[in-house]
């Protein structure tokens, strides 16, 4: 009922930056959330930042300073600024979202396929 598609994954050198973006579409009532999750090999799945329909943030302390989580509602897309780039942040990055699909049904989670982020010389 409502799909998520994450884009701006690639390959970047230490130091650099990547600008990711979530597209939510399908039946959206309303968003309580929108969130970056991300995974590297061999590792749990962690929050990486999240942005609440107030605007309020949070983000991972291994990110914070770097990343910026952003929203464009007009078009219900979440971005993820990312600088500084460093090897350590390499991982599928995942787009999640809480969503209402009618003022009556409650509210659920969704989540994008993932793109790819790789920081390597």
């Amino acid at each position: 009922q409502v799909q998520l598609v994450e884009s701006g994954g690639g390959l970047v050198q230490p130091g650099g930056s990547l600008r990711l973006s979530c597209e939510a579409s399908g039946r959206i009532f309303s968003v309580s959330y929108m969130a970056w999750h991300r995974q590297a090999p061999g590792k749990q799945r962690e929050l990486v930042a999240r942005i609440h329909g107030g605007g309020s943030t949070i983000y991972a302390d291994s990110v914070k300073g770097r990343f910026t989580i952003s929203t464009d509602n007009a078009k219900d897309t979440v971005y993820l600024q990312m600088n500084d780039l460093k090897p350590e942040d390499t991982a599928v990055y995942v787009c999640n979202g809480d969503f209402r699909t009618s003022l009556s049904s409650p509210p659920d989670q969704y989540w994008g396929q993932g793109t790819q982020v790789t920081v390597s010389l």
